[in-house]
């Protein structure tokens, strides 16, 4: 367990990394004792810090919902982050590639609740019923500590959350079997990835109620009009300077966006 002390000076290296956009060294590697707890105490911290500043909460995420990469991870659940406004990147954007470390991306769906979602014992078909849309999702991730990286240094890093594209046709819940949309990452026209929604804990909804519950444990519920990304269902697509990205969801449109 780390010292409150220890934990700001953790949230201030990550600061300092994004800022910079230079990767820091290994928080797990400064402080070998850093635990969940810790880790999502800091990641707390910073996202406290940028709010104080003048962004605003507007959602959270949900990453590794795969068995595969809990595995690989060394641990049993997923794992969540916080979304900010200025996250935000418009579909079709130009961005420029400096602002990060080392960018890459993922397909995700978005869901944007029309209720507000409060665990314990929230499950699917409480996530469809407040669900007021569902939309196609580009995350950007950009891990500011180095690698290699262990679960602690990926969760005190907010996930590793930098950026956010949606767009498409936003759909009802209901409209279409959420489990079975499909989305193919292109890089300058060539796939690079694809997946079905499935692939996060069986259906996508499922992310949202685990995050729904979890951040229950501590008092903190979703609200309406917050921006839930539920997990991606493809691997990770580094993304180079000159990169056009462009994910393709089928029946729910398309979205991109160009690394400049």
């Amino acid at each position: 367990m780390m010292s409150e002390s220890d934990r700001n000076k953790a949230a201030d290296i990550l600061m300092a990394a994004e800022k910079d956009c230079k990767q820091a060294v290994q928080l797990s590697k400064t402080w070998p004792a850093i635990t969940m707890e810790d880790a999502y105490a800091i990641s707390t911290e910073v996202a406290n810090r940028k709010i104080a500043a003048g962004a605003k909460l507007i959602g959270h995420k949900v990453g590794l919902t795969s068995k595969a990469m809990q595995r690989s991870s060394q641990i049993d659940e997923p794992d969540y982050g916080h979304l900010l406004d200025n996250m935000m990147i418009a579909d079709g954007a130009r961005v420029p590639h400096e602002k990060f470390c080392l960018p890459r991306v993922e397909v995700e769906l978005a869901f944007v609740l029309g209720k507000k979602l409060s665990g314990p014992g929230v499950g699917l078909t409480d996530v469809l019923r407040a669900t007021e849309y569902v939309v196609p999702a580009i995350e950007i991730v950009d891990a500011r500590l180095q690698d290699p990286r262990k679960i602690y240094d990926t969760v005190s890093d907010n996930g590793a959350a930098a950026g956010i594209v949606v767009g498409g046709r936003p759909t009802g819940p209901l409209d279409v079997d959420l489990r079975w949309v499909s989305g193919i990452m292109y890089r300058n026209s060539e796939i690079e990835e694809t997946g079905v929604a499935a692939g996060v804990l069986g259906h996508p909804a499922l992310g949202v109620a685990w995050l729904a519950n979890k951040l229950g444990q501590h008092g903190v519920t979703l609200e309406p009009g917050h921006l839930i990304l539920a997990g991606s269902f493809t691997r990770v697509v580094f993304a180079r300077k000159g990169d056009t990205l462009h994910a393709d969801f089928g029946q729910l449109g398309g979205i991109a966006l160009q690394f400049v």
